[in-house]
């Protein structure tokens, strides 16, 4: 008998790499059946900065995966992030050739609104659909069947460097992985953490990683903004490092272990043992003194996340709030302390609608490498509005080509 066929998201993060297996359950679901992370060694602020030990965290979390699944991984939905990312709206219209709406109709519209021009060392990463407009009647979502005269698109169109997404696509193949499809981090996380409900009122999805925090608004059920801020939980640990005077992997540790969002929420005769550099002996400081270290940085990252919601334009339809995801996440008063300072309402998001090992896949950290699976389960071979011209890494590949040979050209 042959075996259920694998759904594997790969979560290449600047803390730690990611790998979730699942396979389709009978309900249309997903069912998990491992799981393997490891440190990532070689990103900076999401992006490959040392392709060997990006190779070697991978390989180390792909083995872990497959060990606890027993089958051997070959395709893999990977996540893309970093400040490189960048997302713009577009509009196309055509003319409906015999008045009723078809499959093709739809694919030339959409064909027609990515026609802008985008730079040689830039890769379209996503189109996404907003709204359908037929003659003069808007807010269509579905217009197959529809009679009219003209239909018109508006779309999302994220773009990535070209390089950057090669550089992923490369560390995967090295460790013999065929990638499926790149998809950005913060779609991912929002595929696992947001209810429909939430994403038709309005609301803002926001991925606190290691090296960046991630922005997503979703509006009237589709994706309206994203947003990278460059900053993270590694500040966070480098502020501790440096304020406390303490090794980063003991700061990391300290930051997990009694890290709190807000100063006013610790005790001011409350102690904790921080070690020491030199071999000098551990001392013991006030908790207070790391809570106020950790404010500064959490009241940086929560304000520019602020401004970037305000930025997008949509502040004041998001009525779901904010949806906080990722390992930072996790930290001790965040979340309430994003309500004072963004003025919405805010929860923490756990990955959802998962079995199998839903116990250990349900924190924060993985929310992107489920999302991922679940975008896999969701697309695979469904979705419309992908770029059709021969899969990620032959775009990647024509990119690279069309921008050496201009560079080229240039020059001589």
């Amino acid at each position: 008998m042959k075996p259920e066929p694998l759904i594997v998201g790969l979560d290449v993060g600047t803390t730690k790499i990611c790998c979730i297996v699942g396979e389709p359950d009978s309900e249309g679901g997903i069912n998990v059946i491992g799981v393997g992370a490891a440190p990532s060694r070689g990103l900076d602020r999401g992006v490959v900065a040392n392709i060997e030990s990006t190779i070697e965290s991978i390989k180390e979390a792909v083995e872990q995966a497959e060990v606890m699944c027993g089958r051997e991984l070959s395709d893999v939905y990977i996540g893309i992030s970093g400040s490189h990312i960048a997302g713009m709206t577009s509009k196309g219209m055509v003319v409906i050739r015999d008045r009723e709406i078809r499959e093709t109709d739809i694919h030339r519209v959409v064909d027609a609104a990515r026609a802008v021009n985008i730079p040689a060392d830039r890769e379209v990463v996503h189109i996404l659909p907003q709204e359908f407009i037929v003659d003069d009647q808007d807010g269509i979502r579905e217009p197959i069947g529809m009679s009219g005269l003209r239909l018109e698109a508006k779309v999302y169109i994220v773009t990535a460097a070209v390089t950057s997404a090669q550089n992923l696509i490369r560390c995967a193949n090295r460790n013999g992985l065929h990638v499926s499809d790149i998809v950005l981090q913060q779609l991912a996380s929002a595929e696992a953490c947001l209810t429909q409900d939430e994403k038709e009122l309005g609301v803002a999805v926001v991925d606190i990683g290691g090296g960046t925090t991630d922005i997503a608004i979703f509006t009237e059920g589709t994706l309206k903004y994203t947003s990278v801020v460059s900053l993270g939980g590694n500040h966070l640990t480098s502020d501790v490092s440096v304020g406390m005077r303490t090794p980063a992997r003991h700061a990391e540790r300290i930051k997990r272990k009694y890290g709190i969002a807000h100063v006013d929420a610790v005790s001011a005769d409350e102690m904790i043992d921080v070690p020491s550099v030199g071999g000098r002996p551990p001392r013991s400081e006030p908790r207070a003194e790391l809570a106020r270290i950790i404010q500064a940085r959490v009241e940086e990252i929560l304000c520019a996340v602020a401004y970037q919601i305000e930025e997008s334009g949509y502040r004041d339809l998001l009525a779901g709030g904010i949806v906080f995801t990722g390992g930072t996440s996790q930290l001790e008063g965040l979340v309430e302390y994003a309500e004072v300072i963004t003025g919405l309402p805010c929860r923490l998001g756990r990955p959802r609608n998962v079995k199998g090992l839903a116990d250990i896949v349900a924190s924060p950290q993985y929310s992107t490498g489920v999302g991922l699976m679940l975008y896999g389960l969701k697309y695979d071979g469904a979705d419309r509005f992908r770029s059709r011209d021969g899969g990620m890494f032959r775009r990647v590949r024509t990119r690279m080509s069309e921008w050496f040979s201009e560079l080229m050209a240039a020059m001589f």
